[in-house]
């Protein structure tokens, strides 16, 4: 009777197939996240960015700016793209609250890069539709500052 498995045998080996059947799918490859085999990261991950470094990589390539493109550049422009992105999300993202908004919309972006000096000089050019434009009245236009006849009194002889 050694061919046949008695019921303790039989119960362990149908416990291995389920769990190989519910970590293998129906093409016997595994299913669910992947192992990592050795250190698989990628650049992004290992320069500490966000933006994906291979996809500016591949349009760097593609764009033909240059016959070779060495491995760092695309980190390097990775890197400063994602830090011009955060500087005007952040910037909107006052602009949204300082109007009691919770979501940034055009005309957020264009407050926030018209508001600030070198944002405004570096998208000089652009213009962002639905952004509208800043808020500006004309000095001329205001209305003129009455003043109390003593004061200007005092005030031209002080000029004098």
């Amino acid at each position: 009777m050694s061919g046949t498995p008695n019921l303790k045998q039989a119960r362990t080996m149908m416990e291995t197939t389920r769990e190989a059947a519910a970590i293998l799918g129906k093409s016997g490859k595994p299913r669910g996240p992947r192992t990592p085999r050795g250190s698989m990261n990628s650049r992004a991950a290992k320069a500490g960015l966000q933006f994906p470094v291979g996809r500016v990589h591949r349009y760097l390539k593609r764009g033909r700016y240059a016959e070779r493109i060495g491995s760092g550049a695309p980190i390097y422009l990775t890197a400063v793209l994602e830090y011009l992105v955060a500087e005007i999300l952040e910037l909107a993202g006052n602009a949204a609250k300082d109007n009691k908004k919770a979501r940034i919309i055009p005309r957020h972006l264009q407050l926030a890069i018209r508001n600030d000096e070198e944002l405004n000089r570096l998208l000089s050019g652009v213009t962002i539709a639905q952004g509208g434009v800043l808020p500006n009245i004309h000095q001329v236009l205001l209305p003129k500052k009455t003043t109390k006849k003593g004061e200007a009194a005092t005030t031209a002889a002080a000029q004098k």
